[in-house]
């Protein structure tokens, strides 16, 4: 399993996702108000943030505060921001990508620099490590949806390209240029994906051991606290002994 994948897992297991709640939502919120601000504010007419509501209510973002986030772009006083992705290098070697939503892109830039830093890893230029990663499409269904078998039957008639099942849910891949027309496949069959978004999977991962991935989850953490940073992918991959470290 992918370093990312193993750190979410981790995370959840230690009752993070209620601390930080308040800041998830601050951020699917960006992403929400982007997207409407790009297009038209009626998810029925704007794929980008049809995906984002659905994300944000994945997550149980209550209404109210999606209908804010979608008021926002049209107002006078809405923000601009700008997409920016940062790619480093963490401890071990190993390579990371960072996506953020900034509306001040020296602030951002410093901050994320900064955390690599300390962490004892280095930014790095624009393409020094994305070469390594495939951009490709992720939807998650929850296991309750259906065994493995027909969740598999279902992603290859969507026309999907790989599908993972464990006791966590189902995670479905496909390219990124046919996101769109897969998950709405999958949906006819299925129902509601948990989550349909574009990530950086990575074609090949580094094993690590306890104390690099300690310093690679502390690094991650730090930069997923970023108001600004959005998402972040790595390619690190620890042993299952050293996950059942992590977890405890």
């Amino acid at each position: 399993m992918a370093g990312h994948s193993q750190f979410k897992n981790i995370m959840h297991r230690k009752g993070r996702q209620d601390a930080i709640r308040s800041k998830l939502f601050s951020k699917l919120a960006r992403e929400i108000t982007v997207a409407a601000k790009q297009g038209l504010p009626d998810p029925t007419m704007n794929a980008a943030l049809r995906l984002a509501i659905q994300n944000a209510k994945a997550q149980s973002m209550p209404k109210d505060n999606i209908d804010r986030a979608i008021k926002k772009a049209s107002g006078a006083d809405a923000e601009s921001y700008d997409s920016v992705r940062y790619e480093g290098y963490g401890p071990g070697g190993t390579a990371i990508i960072v996506e953020a939503l900034t509306d001040n892109r020296n602030r951002t830039a410093s901050n994320v620099r900064s955390i690599f830093t300390k962490a004892g890893g280095a930014l790095g230029e624009t393409g020094s490590v994305s070469f390594s990663f495939d951009h490709v499409g992720e939807i998650t269904y929850k296991p309750g949806v259906g065994d493995a078998d027909r969740v598999m039957e279902a992603a290859i008639e969507a026309g999907a390209d790989d599908v993972t099942s464990d006791e966590d849910g189902h995670t479905i891949i496909c390219a990124f240029e046919s996101l769109g027309e897969v998950s709405k496949a999958l949906e006819a069959s299925l129902g509601d994906a948990e989550t349909v978004k574009a990530i950086w999977k990575p074609q090949n991962t580094i094993e690590v051991d306890e104390e690099k991935a300690q310093s690679l989850i502390k690094l991650i953490d730090n930069l997923e606290d970023d108001d600004d940073v959005q998402n972040v992918y790595s390619n690190f991959e620890v042993s299952d002994e050293v996950m059942a470290k992590l977890s405890a």
